[in-house]
Order: C-alpha cells, then sequence, then structure tokens
C-alpha cells in the first residue's frame, strides 16, 4: 500500500490510540452486553423494563463519548465498538419489536441490510488501512431518530388508550423518518469509501 495523504489520513481516521482496555470500551461492551436482555424483555412484553435497560444504554452512549474526549482515551477499538453498540441496538430491538408483532417485518429486513452493507465497507476499507468514516449528519439524524421512535413505540404498545394509539401512529413515522436517513447516511458512506479507494489505487 502506498503512503496516504495526511491531510486525507486526519480527515477520515481521527487520531486515536491503539490502546483496547479504556473506560470507555467497557461501558460500550457492557451497552453490547446489554442487548440481548433488551431482546428477550422486549420480545416477552416485559416493556417498562426493557424501556428502562434502553434508557441506560442511550445514556452510556453519551457518557463514553464524554469520557473518551475528556480523559484522552480515543481509541481504535472504541470508534469500532460504539457504532457497533448502536446498530446492534437498534437492529436486535426491531427484530424484538417484529417478534411482539410491534413492527412489520420489513423494516427488520430494510435496516439489517443497510447494517450488513456499511460492515462489508467497513472490512473493505480496513484492506487499505481506513478506519470508521467519520460520522456524517444524516446518519446521525436517522440514529437519533430510530433511537427516539422505538422506545416511543415501546411506550405506546405498553398502555391501551387512544392516546397511545396516536402515540403508535407518531412514533411509526418518526421510526420511517429515521430509516429514510439511516439509509440515506449510508449511501453517502458508499460513496465515500468508493472515492476512497479509486484515490488509493491511483497512488498504486
Amino acid at each position: 500500500m502506498t503512503s496516504q495523504d495526511p491531510t486525507m489520513e486526519s480527515k477520515y481516521s481521527p487520531e486515536a490510540k491503539d490502546t483496547i482496555w479504556t473506560i470507555p470500551n467497557a461501558i460500550s461492551l457492557m451497552r453490547i452486553a446489554c442487548i440481548p436482555f433488551i431482546t428477550v424483555l422486549v420480545s416477552h412484553r416485559h416493556l417498562v423494563l426493557s424501556l428502562l435497560l434502553i434508557f441506560v444504554s442511550a445514556l452510556s452512549d453519551g457518557i463514553d463519548g464524554y469520557i473518551a474526549r475528556r480523559f484522552n482515551q480515543v481509541s481504535k477499538a472504541g470508534q469500532m465498538l460504539d457504532p457497533i453498540a448502536d446498530r446492534m441496538l437498534i437492529f436486535f430491538t426491531i427484530l424484538a419489536l417484529g417478534v411482539s408483532h410491534i413492527l412489520p417485518w420489513w423494516l427488520l429486513i430494510v435496516v439489517g441490510l443497510r447494517d450488513l452493507l456499511m460492515a462489508g465497507l467497513i472490512l473493505i476499507l480496513a484492506q487499505y488501512d481506513y478506519g470508521p468514516l467519520p460520522v456524517h449528519f444524516a446518519g446521525k439524524t436517522g440514529t437519533a431518530l430510530l433511537m427516539l421512535g422505538i422506545p416511543a413505540l415501546i411506550v405506546a404498545d405498553a398502555w391501551p388508550g387512544s392516546i397511545f394509539r396516536i402515540l403508535h401512529l407518531l412514533s411509526l413515522a418518526v421510526v420511517l423518518w429515521g430509516v429514510f436517513f439511516y439509509w440515506f447516511a449510508g449511501i453517502l458512506y458508499i460513496r465515500q469509501g468508493i472515492s476512497l479507494m479509486r484515490e488509493e489505487r491511483r497512488h498504486e
């Protein structure tokens, strides 16, 4: 592989340490460890407890990022673990909601296909010594909408009444917009990845 353009490397691969054992990484691993419990709780309709775990997971997502930046514990492993934890939480929660007949199965397929493409892109870019691509605003928006809409759907299904039926429809609309931005960001990431690979091949 030829040497990379330093400006491109700094743009697409933020400076990070090679260390693995950091507090933010431990928090990300705990978030991943919570996902099977959330999935089981949602699928068995223990919705209040599952909401509590989702809230703790979402809170930890912000905490590990703050600790990493504040105490200079940004790591390459953490740059991989954090988005993996987010995507696993979204995918398996939607899976559980599908099992509970709260969400349609096609939504799981749409989200899962996008994450499968992103996983393939990460593996391909790793062959060129590139780390994760910088998070795009559309990706943050899509993830945020999904993280907001999914718990709202769980709340809407946990209690009866016309207000919660309206909440269900509003939450479903938020999830659908989240999927749109999720895929829009995915297309942008794929274009970025192709551009990087073409640039690399020109320097071979």
